[in-house]
């Protein structure tokens, strides 16, 4: 699985940057979305590997929060890019004729920008608050990843501060993304309902439905695992652990999967660098 994502994730990368064709808004997201779930990706194979290769069972709590760094960060980053695709999606649909004035070259770095700021500004006073938590126990983590609602569980101090900081990151990334993401698609379906052709919306359907099952992988999962951590748990530890494997890899998989066999610009731009090859 870390092969495919690895694989899949940097030709995305590497058609979109090759390729002037794909030089335009919506593969720019695609780009961040890639380099989104390399992060990902990249941020819990050391340990993960660590564990079914090398038996290796311990970390210190200064890895684990860097680890955690860069695993919620680009969780959160991955969010904020679903979002501006789905308004690259709302716009190229409901307003195309200022499609190129709208999302122009600058304006995608700022968005870009954004998100990252965003990401950590919410990351990184949740990390803080982790360094005066005193362990006293033994502490075993449920994954082979430092997952912060899983390391504040072991906590023998009081964790009320870190338990409503995550859930103020919770809120102003999938609180607020999804909400966002749910009214595009809303004004997406109005626009679509008043073209008369059923070829058409059919058409501009199809131009969506990569970006739908992004949406899908990427937040049904993590919502189930927020859930789970708040409500369930009672639940076994085979199911958490289930859960948060789901959740970690199942995007950056199959994102590079659907958008090769949805997109047909990817899907040529990859048979071109294979055949070339």
């Amino acid at each position: 699985l870390y092969a495919v994502a690895l694989s899949g994730n940097s030709i995305i990368l590497f058609v979109i940057i090759t390729q002037q064709g794909l030089h335009e808004p919506m593969y720019y997201f695609l780009s961040m979305l890639s380099a989104s779930d390399l992060g990902l990706t990249l941020s819990t194979m050391p340990t993960t590997l660590g564990i079914l290769w090398m038996d290796a069972h311990e970390i210190s709590l200064d890895t684990c929060i860097i680890q955690m760094f860069f695993l919620h960060g680009f969780t959160f980053m991955e969010s904020g890019v679903l979002v501006a695709m789905a308004f690259d999606r709302y716009v190229a649909i409901c307003d195309p004729l200022r499609y190129t004035t709208v999302l122009t070259n600058s304006r995608i770095i700022q968005m870009g920008l954004l998100i990252s700021l965003r990401s950590v500004v919410l990351i990184v006073p949740l990390l803080l608050l982790l360094k005066p938590l005193h362990f006293c126990r033994m502490n075993v983590l449920s994954h082979s990843y430092c997952y912060h609602a899983d390391v504040i569980k072991l906590a023998c101090s009081d964790i009320r501060a870190n338990s409503i900081f995550g859930l103020i990151g919770l809120i102003l990334t999938t609180g607020i993304d999804t909400p966002c993401i749910l009214l595009s698609y809303i004004l997406i379906i109005h626009s679509v309902l008043g073209i008369a052709s059923t070829e058409e919306r059919h058409k501009v359907f199809s131009t969506c439905a990569s970006h739908i099952g992004a949406v899908a992988i990427f937040y049904i999962p993590m919502m189930s695992l927020s859930l789970l951590y708040r409500y369930g748990r009672s639940a076994p530890k085979v199911v958490h652990s289930m859960m948060a494997n789901v959740y970690l890899l199942l995007p950056p998989v199959l994102n590079p999967i659907i958008y090769s066999v949805k997109t047909k610009q990817i899907r040529q731009a990859i048979l071109n660098l294979l055949v070339t090859k």
